[in-house]
């Protein structure tokens, strides 16, 4: 991988600044506090963003480079990856994802996974290559490499640390020992006492004896609480059978109101009848007794007739016999006419009168039987009448029997059927209609008192439960208290189990360092040194008892901590090459900060050799304050470019 083109637009104290590197080695001179530390941070700013954590610095490193005079913060760095894929990054340093341009000036940010911590991780999925790897490895920066005789342990450290386990920082016999003394502290062993795991099983021992003398009022109160809850199944059973009762008590009440309805009806059809026939017979007696009386007032009129004809007779033959003697004896005295024959006409006279007389008498009788008989008639037609409604009642009521009866067969019987639908999950066919058949009274009573009854018991298991609620709620308590103990138990030997896991992966990772890597790296180390050195020290070994040894010019191995501290430089820097070119898959830029300001002149010039010979394929990017590096490059007849700040 090579980096074209720098353009810090800004970035601390550079602003609009534009740098072009080449492919191989690049100088980039300038006096102290004239950038390069900076120009280096937006390098690895542009690829891994700008972290606002401290790391355990006085300051992040936004807040360090975070200019202070403008709202700008941003730059672009163009490369090319060793496949030949050429990208640019444009990166707003106070953003945590950066804009990613193909050689077509295509976004294609989206193309990587976002960490929500740390960003796009484009650089990593690229180059398979950390932040953390990148600073161990390719940038080598001035602090790491000024170091002098009070701090050269430091240095070997490092040195041992790389060659255990791959990294600088991660030392193999101190991460056991800090995971050692991390499990003592935070998990604690069988002999310890006082430590979280062994305080932790002695609370969980203390209270699982207390919670087994308490089991029993949760066994109690379990057993209560199974009756109370058999007991409400039968209150709540009993009432729908209650209801069921009350529901076929009100349709019996129905029916047997509806029965009522009909026997009075029929009572009152039956006393209908009754006067019917009572008003027919009466109707036939006035009939019988008006003829009767007719007859006998016939019989009264003839002898009336009779009589008058009797006496009408007598005085019709008294009057002729007085007018003959009239005109026998008296005739012959009187001389006027008209006394003289005034006898004569008083006959027709009384026959004439008589006949009236009988008229009007007949007429009478006739008047008299016709207004008995009308009399009569009005009678009977009333009584006819009476009987027409009477009839017309009993009609009436027929109809109202009808109607009860259906009321009977049919809403009732429908009222019986829904009924037994909506209760055919409670009560059987049989038991339904046994219900019809029983005092339902009595069954009534019988279910009022057994719910009475299972109330009361469901009382006494109230005051039963909350007698021993005090106890149970104790009990809870424990059971709660020892979930969170437990889960503390848990996440303690889960932790134990991490830090075993962590330690056997440490070991089995050491081991195969030991076995694959750390030869490589000691093998490449021993040459880089050998070369660098002109020979003097030729071989590298590590151990676990002494560490880093180095071997002399009389065969001897010599602990490295006995070296000068320039040579010690050199190892140091030997080994951060051999890592590079040993555990790298892209040829990332070799970027080195100020790491030659205690080299001499011989060393500088073995070590601008052994870079120009060992790393033809890879960028080399050197930050200097002096002119030592251009001119021993320029007496090695080695092509630079020079970017002077």
């Amino acid at each position: 991988m090579k980096i074209n083109k720098l353009k810090i637009n800004a970035f601390g104290k550079i602003k609009n600044k534009e740098i072009n590197l080449n492919d191989k080695i690049n100088i980039i001179y300038g006096e102290n506090e004239s950038g390069k530390s900076t120009i280096l941070k937006f390098i690895i700013n542009s690829f891994y963003g700008t972290s606002k954590n401290k790391k355990g610095k006085e300051t992040s490193d936004y807040d360090q480079y975070k200019p202070w005079d403008t709202d700008e913060f941003s730059g672009k760095l163009e490369y090319k990856l060793d496949n030949g894929e050429m990208f640019e990054i444009y990166r707003e340093f106070g953003k945590k994802n950066p804009i990613i341009f193909n050689k077509d000036f295509e976004d294609i940010s989206k193309k990587f996974n976002i960490d929500k911590n740390k960003g796009n991780q484009f650089f990593y999925e690229q180059t398979k290559i950390d932040e953390d790897l990148f600073l161990a490895t390719s940038a080598i920066l001035q602090e790491e490499i000024r170091l002098d005789k009070n701090t050269q342990n430091i240095l070997i450290q490092k040195m041992t640390n790389i060659v255990g386990t791959g990294s600088d920082n991660i030392s193999y016999k101190r991460a056991i020992e800090r995971l050692n003394k991390k499990q003592l502290e935070e998990v604690g062993t069988e002999r310890s006492k006082e430590k979280p795991i062994n305080i932790l099983e002695q609370k969980i021992k203390k209270l699982q004896d207390e919670k087994q003398e308490l089991i029993q009022y949760e066994n109690l109160k379990y057993k209560i609480e199974l009756e109370k809850e058999q007991i409400l199944k039968e209150i709540s059973s009993n009432k729908i059978k209650y209801e069921i009762i009350k529901q076929i008590k009100n349709i019996i009440m129905k029916e047997k109101i509806q029965k009522e309805k009909i026997e009075i009806n029929e009572k009152i059809k039956d006393e209908n009848i009754q006067k019917i026939n009572k008003i027919k017979n009466e109707i036939i007696e006035i009939q019988n007794q008006e003829n009767k009386k007719i007859k006998n007032y016939n019989q009264e009129i003839n002898k009336q007739k009779n009589k008058l004809k009797k006496i009408s007779n007598i005085i019709f033959i008294f009057l002729i016999l007085l007018n003959i003697l009239w005109y026998i004896v008296l005739n012959k005295n009187i001389e006027n006419k008209i006394i003289k024959y005034s006898f004569i006409i008083i006959i027709p006279i009384f026959m004439i009168l008589s006949y009236f007389y009988k008229k009007i008498i007949s007429n009478k009788l006739s008047k008299n039987i016709q207004n008995k008989n009308l009399e009569k008639n009005n009678i009977i037609n009333n009584l006819n009448n009476e009987i027409e409604i009477l009839q017309k009642n009993i009609e009436e009521i027929e109809k109202q029997i009808k109607i009860n009866k259906k009321e009977i067969n049919d809403k009732i019987n429908e009222e019986k059927e829904k009924i037994k639908n909506n209760y055919f999950e409670i009560m059987n066919n049989y038991e339904f209609n046994n219900l019809f058949n029983i005092n339902i009274e009595i069954e009534e009573e019988k279910i009022k008192e057994k719910i009475n009854d299972e109330e009361i018991q469901l009382y006494k298991l109230d005051i039963e439960s909350s007698n021993i609620e005090e106890k149970y709620n104790k009990l809870v308590n424990i059971d709660e208290t020892l979930y969170k103990l437990e889960e503390e138990y848990k996440e303690i030997t889960k932790l134990n189990s991490s830090i075993n896991m962590v330690r056997q992966i440490i070991i089995e990772a050491y081991e195969e360092m030991q076995r694959t890597i750390s030869p490589k790296l000691t093998e490449q180390l021993s040459n880089t040194i050998s070369e660098i050195t002109n020979g003097k020290y030729k071989k590298v070994k590590f151990n676990d008892e002494q560490g880093m040894i180095v071997e002399i010019e009389n065969g001897n191995y010599i602990s490295a901590e006995r070296l000068s501290s320039g040579t010690i430089d050199q190892l140091y820097l030997s080994l951060r090459l051999a890592m590079i070119d040993n555990m790298l898959v892209e040829n990332i830029p070799i970027i080195i900060d100020e790491a030659f300001s205690h080299f001499d002149d011989i060393r500088l010039k073995n070590i601008l050799k052994f870079l120009n010979g060992n790393f033809k394929n890879q960028q080399i990017i050197i930050f200097t304050c002096n002119d030592r590096e251009k001119d021993t490059l320029n007496d090695l007849n080695i092509e630079y470019n020079l970017i002077t700040l």
